[in-house]
């Protein structure tokens, strides 16, 4: 299972007439984010580093967080796990899912926001289900279902289980500051790991 490079905005290296409005005013976001925190960004400020005039911006999101909340979709896509196609599907989501918590839990974006701005990021991840945690299960619901059919993961309503999946990394990867003294994050990604592949491992049967 490889891992999509979080770090960078999507097709970085790609000529510009490849690069669509939308990509600019993404990556202005991204830039004003890390240079000031979520609560300092404005769309003028965006506006401003993408080259384009506010109203074009306006025409996409009504406000900032509208932005931010895409900018975010977008960083986590680009971590999601892809399936390799070698070794049963349960090995790969569990390898999958505990190196992409490791990219976004290092990712600069996502270490900036937690650090300025953490009761923001709450609006995003918490309070309601977004855009972001819904590609996520999108991208962890099929692999599930590989799992089931080749009898790595356990029966069940696959859409649940990945939701499962979804809140347990998230919960590891918000949380990893806070009990940073108790577990590295080497150790951290072991034990989520760990929990993963016991949460879908195939229980035992009866004999």
């Amino acid at each position: 299972m490889s891992i999509r490079n979080a770090q960078m905005p999507p097709d970085a290296d790609a000529p510009p007439a490849a690069r669509t409005v939308d990509d600019q005013i993404l990556d202005a976001a991204r830039a004003c984010v890390l240079e000031f925190g979520l609560r300092r960004t404005t769309l003028a400020e965006i506006a401003r580093r993408a080259g384009v005039s506010r109203p074009t911006v306006y025409r996409r999101w009504p406000d900032t967080q509208a932005v931010v909340a895409d900018l975010l979709t977008r960083e986590i896509r680009l971590a999601l796990p892809q399936m390799s196609g070698a070794g049963l599907a349960r090995e790969q989501l569990v390898h999958g899912v505990a190196e992409s918590a490791e990219t976004v839990r290092s990712h600069p974006l996502f270490v900036k926001i937690l650090r300025s701005d953490p009761e923001l990021l709450i609006t995003y991840i918490v309070d309601r289900l977004g855009a972001s945690q819904r590609a996520i299960i999108d991208a962890l619901t099929p692999v599930v279902e590989i799992g089931q059919t080749d009898g790595s993961i356990r029966d069940g309503d696959p859409v649940g289980l990945a939701t499962m999946v979804l809140l347990m990394t998230q919960s590891a990867v918000q949380s990893s500051g806070m009990v940073a003294e108790l577990l590295s994050a080497e150790a951290l990604n072991a034990e989520l790991a760990h929990a993963v592949d016991a949460y879908l491992s195939p229980h035992p049967r009866n004999t």
